[in-house]
């Protein structure tokens, strides 16, 4: 390696031509950032105490040995964004002494020098023609710019926005362009020239990106498997693969889904969750492991990469199938989509129907709704739905899947009728994040002709308007205030309707009957052809007895609309698991360290506030120590004769320990399970020790983002 610092300007013209490879990501610089290089420029040309200005390094290595007769490209490892902007950059300004026709400024700048020996290798012909290159989602667009030619049709969009953004800044400025060329002298880069037979490309790459700042996760990976290929089988695979995953995504959504796309990818195959910063150390590992070449690997990625824009991005052909995965985006629960993944992945291949994929999808959008609803915590959500396909049996697949929902243990359990509908009726759903979603659900259940819900907006039948008119004081009773703190944004008094102008705060007898359009036609909710409005028209008083029923009614149809799983007894007791039992039983008695003095009531407060943590905490007291469970042990507690001594199953470089209190006992003998050992001494201790315990627990349960 050999590395000098250069001006860009002498850096440009000296070199024969770069050329980002396919490996490389796309161009990515945003206004903001071409912006913050424009205004660095301005005031190191404005500024003659500035000598110059760094913009970071371009680290490159030949495309092949060199010689007297050719001088081979160069590959960019690290810097093409700074490459691409500077190229368009110069682009815009050789454009606009063009276009005012400017003569030669400041002996070094004019359009014809600024193409000739920063943009063009003018004796050379082709590709050989242009100094950069860039790889394909961006390349026409660039050498459009440079040879002043009509866009592609799927132009680039960072390319051609940043390329009018400099254009519009030198034009708005073009009475400081002699500031504009002086500072564009002075830009300086660390010129790193790697040696073929020396360097590793890659690790230098992970090296000088190891922060993550630059790249996507995504950008990452594709450069691991593309980059120590050779040249003619990294195009093969690029276009073969990456490439068309690179146009199903779309360059905004490519941008946006594919680092998640890679992470949901990652947990289905592995049934582990990485986490969200360290996607392409996972990664790695997982291609480390598995069997197959790295065509396999690509075609895998490709095939699952198809699944997900189907899924996420509404690319499903299928009509039943797309409007289940549409229902699914609108809940926002992405960590579904390792379940989906395989799901889809078994239709594809002839394992799964049509219809058992769509009733499978059903079942995981009512899971989702009814814990929503019902206000359980999520934290165990992605942990389910990591590992579940794993459950399954494939020649059995929607039995086993009804029979694992209805096994889940209480803190994953799928909300049975009664349950989701007294959450339904109670739960503030005004403010719910898919209000829209579970109105659309609601009345469209069972209609031949579905209403497009957003053509309508949101009525409250009793108003929101906490100053209340005397007449809707009436209509609630003495009891009005907590009767409207209570119900008002509640499924019974929540509807649709084209006309809440019209119904404004006017009392209920109004809306029901008197309500009319402009043309004087009656518009009330005794009219109104929207399901969610049948019965309305029979109340006679909007009161909490009329908001309690119309919410039991309307939950009851909810219930219809997610459905809970069904199975028969019989069939749903093949899958219960068969519990072993202990050969001998335990309890507090057995620890005579607790029989009495302060180390009992030390774990007397300790297990109260374990058990408080989370309902599904259990406690099973052991020959020697006692465990607190939730998907298994996340802490087991040492009766010891002055203290207790506590093991937390967490990795001791995950726990966040700043008073110093955790010892690191992996690989060590010890009783109970975890690598972080803790000793609690007195109560004083305690508040900071649940702290520790609870990261241990939250580990477990999937609340942290690992």
């Amino acid at each position: 390696m050999k590395a000098t610092e250069a001006k860009l300007l002498k850096f440009l013209k000296n070199a024969p031509q770069f050329i980002i490879p396919i490996y490389q990501r796309n161009y990515s610089w945003t206004r903001e950032q071409c912006n913050q290089l424009w205004h660095d420029l301005l005031r190191a040309g404005r500024e003659s105490q500035i000598s110059g200005h760094f913009i970071g390094s371009i680290v490159y290595i030949e495309r092949g040995l060199s010689n007297v007769v050719q001088q081979e490209s160069l590959l960019v490892i690290d810097g093409q964004q700074r490459l691409t902007t500077a190229t368009l950059l110069i682009a815009a300004l050789a454009e606009h002494f063009e276009n005012y026709d400017i003569p030669e400024l400041l002996e070094a700048f004019s359009a014809r020098k600024l193409r000739n020996y920063y943009l063009f290798n003018v004796e050379e012909e082709g590709e050989r023609h242009f100094k950069l290159l860039l790889s394909e989602t961006d390349k026409e667009s660039l050498l459009a710019i440079l040879r002043k030619a009509p866009m592609p049709k799927d132009a680039s969009t960072r390319i051609e926005e940043n390329f009018k953004l400099f254009q519009n800044l030198i034009e708005s400025n073009k009475a400081e362009l002699e500031a504009i060329c002086t500072g564009l002298d002075k830009l300086v880069i660390v010129d790193i020239s790697l040696d073929r037979a020396q360097d590793n490309p890659q690790l230098i790459f992970e090296s000088m990106n190891s922060t993550g700042l630059e790249l996507s996760q995504a950008d990452l990976i594709r450069n691991y498997i593309l980059m120590g290929l050779e040249p003619a089988l990294q195009t093969e695979l690029y276009n073969a693969y990456w490439r068309p995953m690179e146009k199903g995504f779309g360059q905004a959504a490519y941008a946006v889904h594919f680092d998640p796309f890679m992470r949901h990818y990652l947990t289905a195959k592995t049934g582990e969750i990485p986490n969200v910063r360290e996607v392409y150390s996972a990664f790695k590992d997982y291609a480390r492991r598995r069997a197959g070449d790295t065509r396999e690997l690509m075609a895998e990625i490709h095939a699952y990469a198809d699944y997900y824009c189907a899924m996420a991005l509404g690319t499903e052909k299928n009509a039943l199938l797309k409007q289940a995965f549409q229902d699914i985006r609108e809940l926002k629960m992405d960590v579904v989509y390792p379940f989906l993944l395989d799901a889809y992945h078994d239709y594809r291949r002839g394992d799964l129907g049509v219809d058992e994929l769509h009733q499978a999808l059903r079942l995981v959008e009512s899971y989702v709704f009814r814990r929503a609803v019902c206000a359980i915590p999520t934290n165990s959500l992605n942990r389910t739905f990591a590992g579940l396909s794993r459950s399954l049996k494939k020649d059995r697949y929607l039995e086993s899947l009804t029979a694992t929902f209805l096994l889940l243990p209480s803190y994953r359990r799928f909300p049975d009728d009664d349950e989701f509908q007294r959450g339904l009726m109670v739960r503030n759903l005004y403010k719910f994040r898919s209000l829209m979603y579970w109105l659309r659900k609601l009345e469209n259940f069972g209609r031949k002709e579905p209403i497009t819900v957003e053509n309508y907006t949101v009525e409250h039948i009793m108003p929101q308007n906490a100053d209340l008119s005397a007449a809707w004081k009436q209509e609630l009773g003495p009891e009005y205030d907590r009767v409207q703190k209570t119900w008002l944004h509640t499924l019974g008094n929540l509807t649709l309707t084209g006309y809440n102008s019209e119904y404004s705060d006017r009392p209920f007898k109004y809306k029901r009957d008197e309500a009319t359009n402009r043309e004087g036609d009656p518009v009330g909710l005794k009219v109104s052809p929207l399901i969610l409005n049948q019965g309305l028209g029979s109340v006679e008083t909007w009161n909490e007895d009329a908001i309690r029923d119309r919410a039991e009614r309307l939950a009851a149809r909810a219930a219809k609309v997610w459905r809970a799983p069904e199975l028969s007894a019989d069939v749903l007791d093949a899958y219960r698991p068969t519990a072993a039992q202990p050969l001998q039983k335990y309890s507090i008695e057995t620890h005579h360290q607790l029989a009495t003095g302060p180390v009992r009531e030390l774990f007397e407060h300790l297990r109260r506030q374990v058990m408080t943590i989370d309902p599904c905490v259990s406690e099973e007291f052991l020959k020697i120590y006692v465990a607190y469970k939730a998907e298994t042990n996340f802490v087991d507690v040492i009766p010891q004769a002055k203290r207790l001594l506590l093991n937390l199953n967490i990795p001791f470089y995950e726990i966040d320990d700043p008073n110093g209190l955790c010892r690191d006992v992996t690989g060590i003998g010890r009783w109970g399970n975890g690598d972080v050992e803790v000793r609690l001494e007195s109560l004083d201790q305690l508040p900071y020790v649940l702290g520790l315990i609870r990261q241990a627990f939250d580990r477990q349960m999937g609340s942290v983002d690992a």
